[in-house]
């Protein structure tokens, strides 16, 4: 084990968009900082998100863009009244990169890539000063509170450092450095954590063998998704989600994750019910479906007349069994309120984000833990969650920007 003495006065653990935050925050406020990270480089999660267009965060108005976290909105508020929506496009533009509205509200860079924003960035915080250490992992303290990092061959060093900020996500995508290995020594150390759960995820039904073969990757749009909250309201949105072989995952069904894996931790297993016909109200649907097919198979009469095939006929085969289907009025509601029952949340290891980490009344207002003086928390590996659309990096980057100011302020304090 070596010790490296010439460390910074801060350190950041955790090259994501909440560490890098972090960091050009607390160099800006003038601290010394260095960047530690277990991967060969930073913003590894960032740049896969940004594969099929970097979705940087939304153009919705203030109120409605806090509605998105739930049961943190309040918690969550208090970050975005420091940087919000409209901040992120100015630090965007800043490095030369500007922005524009899609037809969702979501915004994207113009070339709607993620490398670009990122290596300008990386660019900039080594301008500043900035050091980075990469494939170190931090595995702890040590008995002297100084911070405990892994090469790839386990070898350990040590760093003392005035204070720290830990950005080490959630537990989504492991490959990429997020496995929420720093639980167990936050545990030891006693700090409350919830426990980690996956969000915007998917979900396992128990499709039929013969289903699950013929369909699975196959999108079903549009359709309405019908769920019932965890306060007990009835929610309704319409968009699209995609099959799979164990289960449904996709836009449509992480909208409504967070009640749908808060039900089946409650209840053990939760129905949500689909629209398959939205453009066709149940009346004309009945009127439709009690039509003489003649000839025509039901697989023929049911695409004539109500606009099913392939998936979507593949889902009432799926529900109701031969004799059901000769029910017009029993057809005609199930395609209008279809239920598909759910059974469990996928493994958070497959989930687009984590929910759960660090309980956030153990921080004070500027993510300081309030066991752990001048160690700050910032980004994923704290307990809130958002759906996508540019909420959750939004968020992650405004926690950073406060850690790392309150960082570099606790140490001028006490310079």
């Amino acid at each position: 084990m070596t010790t490296d003495s010439a460390a910074p006065n801060l350190i950041v653990v955790g090259g994501g968009p909440a560490g890098l935050m972090a960091a050009e925050a607390a160099r800006a406020a003038g601290a010394t900082v260095a960047l530690y990270d277990a991967m060969g480089s930073v913003g590894r999660k960032f740049l896969i998100a940004g594969k099929g267009g970097l979705n940087l965060t939304h153009s919705e108005p203030f109120a409605d863009f806090v509605a998105r976290f739930g049961a943190r909105a309040a918690n969550v508020r208090e970050w975005l009244q420091v940087f919000d929506a409209d901040a992120l496009r100015a630090w965007a533009r800043g490095l030369g990169v500007e922005t524009f509205v899609g037809s969702s509200g979501r915004v994207f860079p113009q070339d709607l890539k993620a490398a670009p924003l990122l290596r300008g960035w990386v660019r900039r915080l080594r301008e500043q000063g900035v050091q980075f250490h990469v494939n170190r992992r931090f595995v702890g303290w040590d008995a002297h509170g100084n911070l405990r990092f892994a090469d790839r061959d386990g070898v350990e060093q040590t760093v003392a450092a005035a204070a720290c900020v830990l950005a080490l996500g959630g537990a989504s995508w492991p490959v990429l450095g997020s496995d929420g290995a720093w639980v167990a020594p936050l545990t030891e150390r006693g700090i409350d954590i919830v426990a980690l759960q996956p969000a915007n995820c998917g979900f396992d039904v128990d499709w039929t063998a013969h289903f699950a073969q013929r369909h699975a990757g196959a999108p079903l749009k549009p359709v309405i998704l019908q769920w019932r909250s965890i306060d007990g309201s009835m929610q309704t949105r319409q968009g699209e989600f995609v099959i799979t072989a164990s289960g449904v995952e996709g836009s449509l069904i992480y909208a409504a994750s967070a009640d749908l894996r808060d039900a089946i931790a409650r209840d053990g297993e939760v129905v949500i019910h689909l629209d398959l016909a939205p453009a066709t109200d149940l009346a004309e649907l009945q009127r439709a479906l009690a039509k003489p097919r003649g000839k025509r198979s039901f697989g023929e009469h049911l695409r004539r007349q109500a606009g099913l095939d392939g998936v979507k006929a593949g889902l009432i085969y799926e529900t109701l069994d031969k004799t059901a289907l000769t029910d017009t009025a029993l057809l005609a509601r199930t395609i209008k309120s279809l239920p598909l029952r759910l059974r469990r949340a996928r493994p958070v290891a497959e989930a687009i984000s984590t929910a759960g980490g660090v309980r956030l009344e153990a921080l004070n207002a500027q993510l300081m833990l309030r066991a752990l003086p001048s160690v700050f928390c910032a980004g994923e590996m704290l307990d809130w969650e958002a759906p996508t659309g540019g909420y959750l990096l939004t968020a992650s980057m405004a926690s950073g920007l406060i850690a790392g100011r309150g960082a570099a302020q606790w140490l001028s304090d006490r310079a």
